[in-house]
């Protein structure tokens, strides 16, 4: 009896561990940025500028500006956990041969941006960008299309939220961060331990701009049944496009299919 409760003692002891290390390590899981740029728009053969502009909380933020010729519209596009924008210079390419103009920037603590990523702050920043737009460029709030992929398109579902804009695109992205957590660590009160938030399913029913939601059967990281609920849960107009790939490049691997998703979409709901 006295080494069944050691067991069960040992047993409790490593769970609690486990779980502790989980808690105080998440935000690993949920940001993982790098400081170095791998290379810049020029190497699509693109013009762009080098942006910096300032969150209301003061942080120093740094994007890029790529221009397109005879362009009244523009995509703020909003990278994934990983990397930073010189992960995007693929799309950058896409988006100016589809015709528009793009600004993407760096959250706090990516790239040449200053400061921490924390969920509020991510909120922050992409405030900043929406605003930059129109105060320095001008752009009318009908004129911007918002474009998130992953932890991205979370984002952009809070900043859609808020603004009325051309459109909305939601590539790749969850329901909620307390749902992830919940569907992969099962062992554990995961929903209850979540301390970031990111609740996109909430935001999705907020938004009153034409909604694309684009997802992959083959995403590993996050399951297909995440963008079918958020599909299910948005606004007319809505359009959902089927990609294939993984959760990173499933838009590169799904190639014209994609483009011309993402086109007709637009063509339909910005021109």
């Amino acid at each position: 009896m006295i080494l069944l409760y050691l067991i069960i003692a040992v047993i409790v002891a490593i769970y609690t561990i486990k779980a502790v290390r989980l808690y105080r390590r998440q935000g690993e899981h949920v940001y993982n940025p790098s400081h170095i740029l791998n290379g810049s728009p020029a190497d699509q053969g693109l013009n762009y500028e080098n942006i910096h502009f300032r969150s209301v909380d003061n942080i120093l933020l740094h994007g890029w500006f790529t221009p397109c010729t005879n362009s009244s519209k523009i995509i703020l596009l909003l990278h994934g956990n990983t990397g930073n924008i010189s992960d995007c210079i693929s799309s950058l390419a896409i988006f100016a041969e589809l015709g528009y103009n793009t600004f993407v920037f760096d959250y706090r603590g990516y790239g040449q941006s200053e400061g921490h990523p924390d969920e509020l702050g991510t909120y922050h920043d992409a405030e900043a960008a929406w605003e930059w737009l129109l105060r320095e460029r001008h752009y009318a709030p009908q004129d911007v299309i918002i474009l998130g992929r992953s932890l991205g398109a979370s984002i952009s579902s809070w900043l859609a939220s808020k603004h009325q804009a051309a459109a909305v695109v939601l590539e790749s992205t969850f329901t909620s961060l307390p749902d992830i957590a919940a569907e992969t660590h099962r062992l554990i009160p995961a929903r209850l331990m979540t301390r970031f938030n990111y609740n996109t399913l909430n935001n999705v029913r907020k938004i009153h701009s034409p909604i694309l939601i684009v997802h992959s059967r083959d995403d590993a990281v996050i399951p297909y049944h995440h963008g079918q609920r958020l599909f299910d849960s948005a606004n007319e107009p809505r359009a959902f496009l089927d990609i294939d790939g993984d959760h990173a490049e499933g838009f590169l691997h799904s190639g014209q299919h994609y483009i011309n998703g993402l086109q007709d979409f637009l063509n339909k709901h910005t021109n």
